[in-house]
């Protein structure tokens, strides 16, 4: 998978061996040896690779876009298939309910739009964020009025 994921991230961001190798600090061949699964970069590449990307670690060296039907998520976002229930339930995988700190009784917003589909967050973030977009509002409109 990782020979795969370098390949396939390298053509995402439109660099060349050359370009992407220069970025880390290795040669063109020893890029091009990883590519091609005849060798393996040390961690401390790895670590540059996944920087360079913007991928995480484990995405960079375990993600398979062939498995998952997409394509590898930046640092910091996520990917989950679900399935809805007969009577419309899902389940929340539990790497998500740890990353996002869910617990048996937390509040969820489901957002909705028809073109767009479907979002879950945090009612607090919500809510927060409801409350700083009506500050600037009246913020907004007080510099108006100067």
């Amino acid at each position: 998978m990782l020979s795969e994921n370098l390949l396939i991230l390298r053509k995402r961001y439109h660099y060349s061996q050359e370009k992407a190798a220069e970025k880390i600090g290795v040669s063109r061949q020893a890029l091009a040896k990883w590519e091609a699964g005849e060798s393996l970069p040390d961690i401390d590449n790895c670590k540059r690779l996944a920087e360079l990307y913007q991928v995480s670690l484990d995405d960079l060296v375990n993600y398979s876009e062939q498995e998952k039907g997409l394509q590898i998520p930046e640092k910091g976002k996520h990917i989950w298939v679900v399935t809805v229930s007969e009577k419309g339930q899902i389940v929340i995988p539990k790497k998500a309910r740890d990353i996002f700190q869910i617990k048996t009784g937390s509040s969820l917003m489901l957002l909705g739009d028809e073109s767009r589909g479907l979002a879950l967050m945090p009612a607090e973030l919500m809510e927060k964020n409801m409350q700083d977009l009506l500050k600037a509002m009246k913020r907004g409109s007080s510099s108006e009025e100067d």
